[in-house]
């Protein structure tokens, strides 16, 4: 399973955000699985990054991100990205088209944010960490 993941939950983790934390960072353990593949964008990361430099000085949230990277597939944002993004009329911020079509162009399966409604445009599937913990890893049948 291919999964997306959206800037907050990288911020719950990088920040130890409770409650999101006890399931954004059971998500991040899946790059240990064979059966899941975890992407974020260059926005994400600069998104996560901003929060943890205001929580932490800059050379912690630097290693933090680095840490990160070296664990999740980084999905590009081209050309192709940012004009789907801008012609599709159902995207009215810029940013969550990005990482839709991010999303979209590496084939995930879902978006994991905790902001769903901002995906309302979406064809493929938009969960918050919470219900995909329920629905993809807490029952012994999805682990």
């Amino acid at each position: 399973m291919r999964l997306f993941l959206d800037a907050n939950i990288l911020v719950s983790v990088l920040n130890k955000e409770y409650p999101l934390f006890t399931f954004s960072s059971r998500i991040l353990s899946l790059t240990d699985k064979s059966n899941f593949t975890l992407f974020t964008s260059p926005v994400c990361l600069a998104i996560a990054f901003y929060f943890a430099e205001k929580k932490y000085k800059s050379a912690s949230a630097k290693k933090r991100i680095q840490i990160l990277c070296e664990h999740l597939n980084i999905a590009a944002i081209n050309k192709s990205t940012v004009l789907q993004s801008l012609n599709n009329p159902a995207v009215n911020d810029f940013e969550d088209g990005l990482e839709y079509y991010s999303a979209v162009e590496n084939k995930c399966d879902c978006i994991i944010t905790e902001d769903r409604n901002d995906f309302y445009f979406s064809n493929i599937e938009v969960i918050n960490s919470e219900d995909f913990f329920e629905k993809y890893m807490a029952s012994p049948s999805k682990k």
